[in-house]
């Protein structure tokens, strides 16, 4: 498909900058045939006893670092660990930097730029690994907001906790799964007490998420790998629960990607702990997921092909428009909508 089907144009103030509270004062639409002005705070009402919530218990680590190269400084948004103190980097001002470059983040954390691939990527070598890496990154990094928010350039210690899902326990991501921002402890005992079940999945988002599409035909697009895991016990919970009749509601798109890269032809969720490059654009089976809680999305992004895939593209125009005359807030501290499969009424 022509990746101009899946513009629109919105105004820049509707990007939320920071998270409504309590989060489950949040908006939420309805998208089905008819559109419906929802909270979140109602999603118990709206699901029925018996579904299945499935959220993304990834962990953001704060890999967003100021440093100095020489008498230079320069900015690095870490978004792939390689292993052994290795990083794929995004890098302001790549061009200067060349491999044998070393960098200073702080005292006794430092990294040499081993080679340099696309525009704008670096690889580094730490100076340290494991959990000497991970005290220094919580130590002196940022939290790797989307670009679309606007900080200062120390940043906000705010996004420390804002930035993060109560459901976060596995360190590996660099951007949050944003459904899951929403949910609260209060929300959740709600959820329980309206029996609907929760069940857990990893998959550690990439910063490759917020990169827009640059190709014109949505065959050409490269997507970004991510690693997930769903362990052979929620994977055999998950098929009994669908075998029953109940649904699943994924909360996010990063569980749906998942769920949908471990689903089999038959629609059996297996258990997966891979990358997954799963790119879903309208014309996709979904096998797995049979409801999708999602925040609002960038125009030609891969996000908004997806919920156009599940929901039906002329729909989620629809809902967009819709989202935007009501001043819903836009992305990822923004509101949410729940969205049900285009054959459904």
């Amino acid at each position: 498909m022509r990746v101009e089907a899946f513009d629109f144009e919105f105004p820049r103030e509707l990007i939320a900058e920071r998270p409504i509270e309590p989060r489950d004062a949040a908006r939420l639409l309805i998208v089905r045939r008819d559109l419906e002005d929802r909270r979140i705070a109602d999603l118990p009402g709206l699901l029925r006893p018996g579904d299945v919530l499935v959220v993304n218990d990834t962990r953001v680590i704060p890999v967003r670092l100021h440093g100095r190269r020489g008498e230079a400084n320069v900015e690095i948004t870490l978004h792939r660990g390689l292993g052994g103190g290795l990083w794929r980097a995004f890098a302001k001002g790549a061009r200067r930097l060349k491999p044998g470059d070393e960098l200073s983040f702080g005292p006794g954390f430092t990294a040499a730029v081993t080679n340099k691939e696309q525009e704008g990527d670096v690889v580094l070598r730490f100076a340290a690994e494991g959990a000497a890496l991970s005290a220094l990154l919580e130590r002196f990094g940022r939290m790797p907001l989307p670009p679309y928010i606007r900080r200062d350039k120390g940043g906000d210690p705010a996004d420390r906790l804002d930035y993060q899902t109560i459901f976060a326990a596995r360190d590996g991501a660099v951007a949050a799964p944003t459904a899951g921002l929403h949910f609260t402890p209060a929300l959740v005992a709600a959820l329980r007490a309206a029996g609907i079940m929760f069940e857990t999945v990893t998959l550690h988002v990439g910063a490759g998420t917020f990169l827009p599409v640059k190709v014109e035909d949505t065959r050409d697009h490269r997507m970004h790998a991510e690693f997930g895991m769903i362990d052979p016990a929620t994977a055999e919970r998950l098929n009994a629960a669908r075998r029953a009749g109940r649904r699943l509601v994924a909360v996010g798109t990063t569980s749906l990607r998942l769920l949908e890269s471990a689903a089999d032809e038959r629609g059996i969720i297996q258990p997966f702990a891979a990358e997954t490059a799963l790119f879903i654009t309208p014309g996709y089976r979904f096998r797995a997921v049979d409801i999708l809680l999602t925040n609002f999305h960038l125009p030609r992004s891969t996000l908004f092909m997806l919920v156009s895939a599940f929901a039906g593209l002329e729909r989620m125009k629809r809902a967009y428009a819709h989202a935007i005359e009501a001043r819903y807030r836009f992305f990822s501290y923004g509101d949410a909508c729940l969205l049900s499969p285009e054959s459904a009424a």
